[in-house]
């Protein structure tokens, strides 16, 4: 007998501040259209601070410098079950380079404050506010407690 592997969704998220505003991405969904940190998939071969690297710039068209991990987030979407498990970094960003052009299904980015987030009824999860409110709380942890081990 063959047992199924429950596999959780592995994603990286960036939190970038300036003055008071977060960098957002807006994109479209299957549930319209919403905002998240830029984020996404942890893909094959790829270490956890080259996933997040990567998902900024290609959401934002920012160079990234991750400078810490907020935390670990463990997310079990109610409809459908999907579990997620986020590592949610935080750094620093470039000014856009205006030769790449965004991801697709990416409206367009914008800087956004906490409390405007919080009423704007339109976030992609509850992650959005839960890695937001752990960065504004001052949690942050090394980045040297990632650790890629080669095959």
């Amino acid at each position: 007998m063959h047992e199924t592997v429950w596999t959780p969704r592995v994603t990286v998220a960036a939190v970038i501040e300036r003055d008071g505003q977060f960098l957002m991405v807006e994109e479209n969904t299957d549930d319209g259209v919403v905002f998240n940190q830029p984020a996404g998939h942890l893909e094959d071969g790829e270490g956890l601070s080259q996933a997040v690297v990567r998902e900024v710039l290609e959401e934002t068209a920012r160079a990234f410098t991750p400078r810490g991990i907020i935390g670990v987030y463990r997310w079990r979407m109610a409809q459908g079950g999907r579990t997620y498990l986020r590592v949610c970094f935080h750094g620093d960003c470039a000014e856009p380079d205006p030769a790449r052009s965004l991801d697709n299904g990416i409206v367009g980015t914008r800087w956004m404050g906490r409390r405007e987030l919080a009423d704007c009824g339109r976030l992609r999860s509850p992650l959005v506010l839960a890695c937001i409110d752990d960065y504004l709380a001052g949690r942050s942890a090394p980045l040297h407690l990632l650790r890629d081990i080669p095959s």
